[in-house]
């Protein structure tokens, strides 16, 4: 889920050595949307129905990553609304193109920082697990803004390992802490790439900053789940070459990791994600 780069090569490039660390052209990609959207979408869900969001109104997602938000939007907006959703790599999101059940939806190679948004104005604007990876968030926060009609919500999500950094959070023993050496050598292969890490706190006070009202914002982690399993799994595949060529973690530790994990036994946890929405001002 990253957003960030225009041409599909440099975009490529950009992701792999720079900036989004887990490439949606690996194979295990679609098996991590999957679980992210186990665990994520009920969240998200909850707030895009507090906000209002229904029949007729246009919303954009940014970063979509896979179709499952994209669809669940445009069963909300129907066929009078509409759904743009954009990504650098859009091969997952294109899933969801065309007349979905509920809602034309609209998918677009596109990178959040550098592109003009896409016409038209929103009455949502969503990000999920997206700013945490785009080197420039602030230009990104300021074009989803201005992309909103007055009214219009902005929705984002993100994660904050800052403020809990664990896979295990109940360390119990050494399979927990092997599990927690490598969650902390990915968080290192991320902060290099340019992640900022205790970016979902942060949230509240940007929208706030930006000029949007009626600001709230919560957090959300499971501590275990099956979902946490697969996603983990998944994870640490794809970026397995990348923890040895760092120098910080074996192939032998990494097989016993998976094997612990396959077991089904550890209590598996996620970063917070932090949600946190704003409204753009009727008159500005």
């Amino acid at each position: 889920m990253s957003d960030h780069g225009t041409d599909h090569d440099t975009a490529t490039a950009t992701a792999t050595e720079r900036g989004y660390l887990l490439d949606n052209q690996q194979t295990q990609a679609g098996i991590r949307f999957g679980a992210l959207a186990e665990l994520f979408d009920p969240v998200t869900f909850r707030h895009v129905d507090r906000l209002g969001i229904g029949q007729g109104m246009r919303c954009w997602e940014v970063g979509s990553g896979g179709p499952s938000v994209p669809e669940g939007l445009a069963d909300r907006v129907g066929r009078g609304g509409a759904v743009v959703a954009t990504d650098i790599d859009t091969s997952w999101a294109e899933r969801a193109a065309g007349a979905a059940p509920g809602g034309v939806i609209e998918v677009l190679r596109h990178d959040v920082a550098a592109d003009p948004p896409p016409p038209g104005g929103f009455d949502l604007v969503h990000a999920r697990l997206v700013l945490v990876h785009v080197t420039d968030r602030a230009e990104a926060l300021s074009r989803m803004i201005a992309a909103l009609k007055p009214g219009g919500w902005l929705l984002l999500e993100d994660a904050d390992p800052g403020l809990q950094p664990l896979l295990c959070p109940d360390e119990s023993g050494p399979e927990q802490r092997l599990a927690n050496r490598l969650r902390s050598g990915f968080r290192e292969l991320m902060a290099q790439r340019g992640a900022d890490l205790g970016y979902g706190r942060t949230l509240p006070r940007l929208l706030r900053e930006a000029g949007l009202q009626d600001v709230q914002a919560d957090a959300f982690f499971p501590i275990t789940s099956p979902a946490c399993t697969v996603l983990e799994d998944a994870t640490v595949r794809q970026i397995r070459d990348r923890l040895v060529a760092a120098g910080l973690a074996t192939d032998r530790e990494i097989d016993h990791h998976l094997a612990n994990v396959a077991t089904g036994t550890l209590d598996l946890a996620t970063a917070p994600l932090v949600s946190a929405w704003g409204r753009r001002p009727q008159h500005s």
